[in-house]
């Protein structure tokens, strides 16, 4: 054994006795190419809680019912959400297996990276690092404009003659945005230890739907025949075609589920706690979302078209008062609005980390700027505030269709289209070309791994195409899904970046830079790159950096 070796085991082994599990990750990590720069926060309790939090499926049933009521009643919410999860799961089981061989908040475009050959993986690492910054960017829009939608829903609940304007809308949909940016931003630790609380408030709210409802509408409650087969189409789509786009419930409520991924490198035993808390969120949302749209079939009454079109303009809201009363459904709301606000700053939490792991490799406009840790908080609140500002401008489709709020509803769909692209471009690598490139994790699904793998890209590539149609036939410019377009310019954009001549993508991005790979060259040309750009902080938010050590002189 060389005495560099030797040192290097001795160092590790050092290590392991002050902090074995935190050591052990960092040593991982270190393996993989990347110095340690966030603190391990999150414990693997936690680790779930964030992605479970995320998809709150109470607060998300509230925010989605309007995406599978009108398309198939009771079947499309709970034969719908149930084929769905299913699906689902194949998708979060291939990206455990990848999660525990490589974790690392880079997670989806560093998979992708290692896994494809030479000659396509700067590309497809750069489609995968764009498609992540644009679902990330548009679920946190979709769960600031849900979260000002049941906030609203209170005030109506109280004075059924309140109705909010798409300014109001608008605008607190902007204060939510902020609200959640300072706290990802200053109370990282604080977000952590809250994330047992929001797990318990979900449950909660999940018990107060499943045994509550029930008592209190226990004379009025449907027949099992409509309760499991009701179909009812309020849209001009055929009745199976109808169904299908009852998918989009589930898909945009079990989705995220990459959050656990972008806080690998704040994650204790990463390698088998992110991929556990991928399935266990997957499993955990789907089943407890279909017993809750068991309980909404059973008690919501069997005029589908009232309860969808009640001036409330909440079904869910509708729902809870019929049952409650109004201070009993308000006082269920306001934790309601508790656990949605909470849905919201646990997405901006990942999604800031993916768009800092994104910035350290030099792919986005301005990196130097962005892969920043603000020496007070230990985060990457530059991070933070790109995403929030990124997500505001998307709120403004609420003025396509003040009225209706369709075309504002594209968000919901575009939330689904970008992390598709970037889930299937890694899965996709790894059934191609894994079997030389793929070195399994402690995680791994062996033989099923690659039935699994291809179920999810398929299901995906389905998905992606289903949700870009409009919410009902011969859409009109207020009704019309935007999703596409957005996804398509962000396509567009990524495309002509990358091949612009000179100061494009192709002439400076080497996929992950990490502190094994770094040269001087590497540095010089994203500093020149950057310069170019007008921005002149300095390489890492103004420090210099050793290419070998990557440490900060």
């Amino acid at each position: 054994m060389s005495s560099k070796t030797s040192d290097t085991l001795s160092t590790i082994l050092a290590m392991e006795v002050e902090n074995p599990e935190t050591r052990r990750d960092d040593a991982k990590l270190e393996g993989l190419g990347y110095r340690p720069e966030l603190k391990r926060a999150f414990t693997a309790w936690e680790t779930f809680g964030v992605a479970f939090s995320i998809m709150g499926v109470v607060p998300s049933i509230a925010s989605t019912i309007f995406y599978n009521l009108p398309y198939g009643g009771p079947v499309g919410m709970i034969w719908g959400w149930l084929i769905s999860a299913c699906l689902i799961m194949f998708i979060g089981l291939a990206m455990g297996e990848l999660a525990s061989s490589m974790p690392t908040s880079g997670g989806l475009y560093y998979w992708t990276h290692k896994l494809s050959p030479p000659q396509y993986r700067d590309f497809l690492a750069w489609m995968v690092g764009y498609n992540s910054f644009l679902g990330n960017v548009a679920a946190v829009s979709s769960l600031a404009w849900a979260c000002a939608g049941i906030f609203f829903a209170a005030a109506s609940i109280n004075n059924p003659d309140f109705t909010a304007s798409a300014g109001e809308q608008f605008g607190l949909y902007i204060g939510i945005l902020l609200a959640c940016g300072l706290f990802c931003a200053y109370c990282t630790g604080l977000f952590a230890r809250l994330q047992t609380p929001s797990v318990v408030l979900n449950v909660i709210l999940s018990l107060v739907t499943i045994i509550g409802l029930p008592i209190a509408r226990r004379k009025e409650l449907n027949t099992g025949a409509f309760t499991f087969g009701g179909f009812v189409n309020l849209t001009s789509w055929p009745s199976g075609f109808a169904f299908m786009l009852s998918f989009l419930a589930p898909v945009w409520t079990i989705c995220s589920f990459d959050c656990a991924v972008s806080i690998s490198e704040e994650a204790t035993n990463a390698a088998i706690a992110v991929p556990q808390a991928i399935v266990g969120a997957i499993g955990s949302a789907g089943i407890l979302g279909t017993i809750i749209l068991i309980i909404l079939s059973l008690t919501m009454g069997s005029d589908v078209a009232a309860i969808n079109d009640d001036a409330l303009g909440q079904p869910l809201a509708y729902i809870y008062l019929q049952a409650f009363g109004v201070k009993g459904s308000l006082v269920v709301w306001s934790f309601m609005c508790i656990a949605q606000l909470s849905m919201t700053a646990s997405l901006l939490l990942p999604s800031s980390r993916q768009a800092f792991a994104f910035a350290r490799d030099g792919a986005l406009p301005f990196s130097r700027y962005f892969h920043h840790i603000d020496s007070f908080s230990g985060t990457p609140v530059r991070s933070v505030w790109l995403v929030v500002g990124c997500a505001i401008p998307l709120g403004a489709l609420c003025f396509a269709d003040p009225v209706n709020y369709s075309a504002i509803n594209a968000i919901f769909s575009l939330a689904i289209m970008g992390p598709y692209v970037a889930y299937g471009i890694p899965i996709g690598a790894k059934l191609l070309w894994g079997r030389e490139t793929f070195v399994p994790g402690p995680w791994y699904l062996g033989r099923f791994s690659r039935i699994c793998g291809l179920v999810a890209v398929v299901w995906m590539f389905f998905a992606i195409v289903l949700f870009s149609f409009p919410a009902d036939t011969d859409p009109d410019a207020g009704s019309f899904n935007y999703a596409c377009v957005v996804a398509a310019g962000v396509w567009a954009f990524a495309t002509i970046y990358w091949y612009l001549p000179k100061i494009g993508g192709k002439t400076f991005f080497r996929g992950p830079i990490t502190t094994e790979m770094m040269t001087m060259e590497d540095v010089d040309r994203i500093e020149d790159y950057s310069i170019q750009k007008g921005d002149d902080t300095g390489f890492q938010g103004g420090a210099k950096v050793d290419p070998v050590r990557s440490v900060e002189l």
